[in-house]
């Protein structure tokens, strides 16, 4: 059993924070972020090219972290390799000790650097999620035994602001019925909008890892609720940022009330902070959270 798969099995609050692999072979300026965070954060995301922006494969960032004593998360995606490179891939991410995953579809190649990219999306997130539990089992996705199978503790993603929650709970319910463990959520800005949304996630007794990115400023806001299904700043939290001597300050203020507000609803927070990583122990303190010895 992985650590964080102990850590969601102890019932206490988790903190998970994403990480973006360098695009180039370069690690340091991630290890230095992950070592910063120590203490504070239980386990690391490590994003498969996001926003279709070729990085390195998230194995070897996530080999990196678990050789200085971190716990990472593999994000897995179905945009760019066919089933058998992505189950390639799953085994040989376990070969380097990585057991946590999350399947997830991924971002259109058009929105990213290389914008000529042929999608592949051979497998949806449903299909990721039985492959990865077909492993778990000893088989690959076609049936045919593995030697040696690994023990991943599988996660899937899931949206408190969906325009549609019924249908969006109803694909929870597809999620964990393939597979899914754990969730980790889109970013929530709205405590009560998360209130009503936990009601009804709470039926499929799995972790909930709620998320949450860091504004910048109240044009990041901006740009978040044009760009991102599901995610709404309110204009109320938009004109806080905008009227900001110290945006940095007022940032982290923010980031600790919503995370106060939403800690007793769920089992976790996972924090995107796009470059200002050293904003969350601060946040999380604010939010009434203590780095653990």
């Amino acid at each position: 059993m992985s650590s964080f798969a102990e850590s969601l099995s102890s019932g206490r609050f988790l903190v998970t924070a994403e990480l973006n692999p360098p695009k180039g072979t370069d690690l340091t300026d991630m290890l230095k972020k992950a070592e910063s965070l120590r203490g504070w954060v239980d386990a690391f995301n490590l994003t498969d090219s996001a926003s279709a922006v070729m990085t390195m494969a998230p194995i070897g960032a996530a080999f990196a972290l678990k050789q200085h004593g971190f716990e990472p998360i593999l994000q897995l995606t179905g945009r760019d390799r066919n089933r058998i490179a992505i189950q390639g891939d799953m085994l040989a991410a376990a070969s380097l000790g990585v057991e946590n995953i999350v399947c997830m579809g991924g971002d259109p190649p058009g929105a990213g650097d290389h914008p000529d990219a042929k999608p592949v999306f051979d497998l949806d997130t449903l299909a990721l999620l039985k492959a990865a539990r077909s492993m778990n089992q000893g088989t690959d996705m076609m049936g045919k035994a593995l030697k040696g199978s690994p023990r991943y503790t599988i996660g899937a993603v899931a949206n408190p602001g969906a325009p549609e929650l019924e249908k969006e709970i109803a694909r929870m319910g597809d999620k964990v019925r393939d597979g899914a463990e754990f969730f980790q959520t889109q970013a929530v800005y709205e405590p009560e909008v998360f209130a009503k949304f936990m009601e009804q996630a709470r039926q499929f007794g799995k972790p909930v890892i709620a998320g949450f990115i860091i504004l910048k400023s109240g044009d990041m806001a901006r740009r978040l609720n044009q760009t991102l299904p599901g995610v709404s700043v309110p204009e109320a939290l938009i004109q806080e940022m905008d009227a900001a001597e110290d945006k940095s300050a007022r940032s982290i203020e923010i980031g600790g009330r919503i995370i106060s507000a939403i800690k007793g609803m769920c089992r976790g927070v996972h924090v995107m902070a796009i470059g200002w990583e050293s904003r969350i122990p601060a946040m999380l303190e604010a939010a009434g959270i203590s780095q653990s010895t």
